[in-house]
C-alpha cells in the first residue's frame, strides 16, 4: 500500500484523515526537494509522531526504493502542499499501479487555493509557470515570460512558483533583466507577492519592480502577475493598503 500524503502549508495542516494513515504505516518517506519549508523536519515529526525518511528527487521520480517497498508493506510518501497540484505525483502512482500496489492519495491545502486570499479571484487564472534559477552567463530560461503574456493577452491572472533555491528578489531581478533587454512593459506591471501562505507568518505585498526590489521577502512565495482586476479584486487589494492600481495590459490578440 502507497498512500502520498499531501502536508498543507503549514505543519498543523495535515488532517485526521492523513495522520491516521501515517499510524498504519512501516515506513514514512518526506519529500524534500520541491520547496522551502516554513517548518523543520523536527517539528513535522513533532506533530506526526513518527519519524520521517528524507526522500530526494532521485529517490521519487527515479529509483523504485518507494514502490517496490510498498508492494509488501505499508509507506507514506507525504508532500507539502497538496501532492497533485503545485507538484504532481503521477509518475509514481502510475509506477505502483504497474506493480499492482494499491495507491491512496490524500489531498491537502495548497499554493494554487492559498493565493485567494491576495484577492484575485482563482477562475480568472491562467495557466501556472515556474520559474528557473538561471546558471550565468548562458542558462536563463525565459519561458515563464511567454506564459504571462499569453494569460495577459486573454485576461488571465498567472501565478509564477519558484524554483527551490530562488529568492523573491532574484526572480525579480530576471524581470528586471528582461525588461531592459526585451520587453520595457515589465517595468510598469503589477506584482503580488505572497509569502509564507497559510501560516501564521504570511504576508502579501504588490507594486512595481522598483518598488518590491526595495523590501526584504522571506520564503516559500511565489508571485502574481494580475491581469485587469475586476472591482471585488481591488477592493480587496485595498485591505492589504495597495495603492491605486491600473491593471496589467497587453494588446489582445486578433
Amino acid at each position: 500500500m502507497l498512500y502520498i500524503i499531501g502536508l498543507g502549508l503549514d505543519k498543523k495542516d495535515i488532517s485526521l484523515n492523513a495522520l491516521e494513515a501515517i499510524k498504519k504505516c512501516d515506513k514514512i518517506y518526506f519529500e524534500n526537494y520541491t520547496t522551502v519549508f516554513p517548518y523543520t523536519t523536527k517539528e513535522l515529526e513533532s506533530v506526526i509522531k513518527r519519524k520521517v525518511i528524507p526522500a530526494d528527487r532521485k529517490m521519487v521520480e527515479e529509483k523504485s526504493e518507494i514502490v517496490d517497498e510498498a508492494v509488501k508493506k505499508k509507506v507514506a510518501l507525504l508532500v507539502y502542499g497538496d501532492p497533485l497540484a503545485a507538484t504532481t505525483h503521477v509518475d509514481i502512482i502510475m509506477r505502483a499501479k504497474k506493480k499492482r500496489v494499491k495507491v491512496k492519495v490524500i489531498h491537502a491545502p495548497s499554493i494554487i487555493t492559498a493565493v485567494a486570499e491576495s484577492g484575485m479571484q482563482l477562475y480568472k487564472f491562467g495557466k501556472t509557470a515556474s520559474i528557473a534559477k538561471w546558471q550565468m552567463p548562458s542558462f536563463r530560461p525565459e519561458s515563464f515570460y511567454d506564459v504571462v503574456v499569453n494569460n495577459l493577452q486573454n485576461n488571465a491572472h498567472t501565478l509564477l512558483l519558484l524554483d527551490i533555491g530562488l529568492s523573491i528578489k532574484e526572480a525579480l531581478s530576471y524581470l528586471e533583466s528582461m525588461s531592459r533587454m526585451k520587453d520595457p512593459n515589465i517595468a510598469g506591471w503589477d506584482f503580488i507577492v505572497c509569502e509564507k501562505m497559510g501560516t501564521d507568518k504570511q504576508k502579501i505585498t504588490f507594486g512595481k519592480i522598483d518598488d518590491l526590489m526595495k523590501m526584504k521577502f522571506s520564503l516559500p512565495a511565489c508571485l502574481i502577475v494580475p491581469a485587469n482586476m475586476h472591482f471585488a479584486e481591488r477592493e480587496m487589494l485595498d485591505t492589504w493598503k495597495a495603492p491605486e492600481r491600473s491593471g496589467n495590459k497587453i494588446k489582445k490578440k486578433k
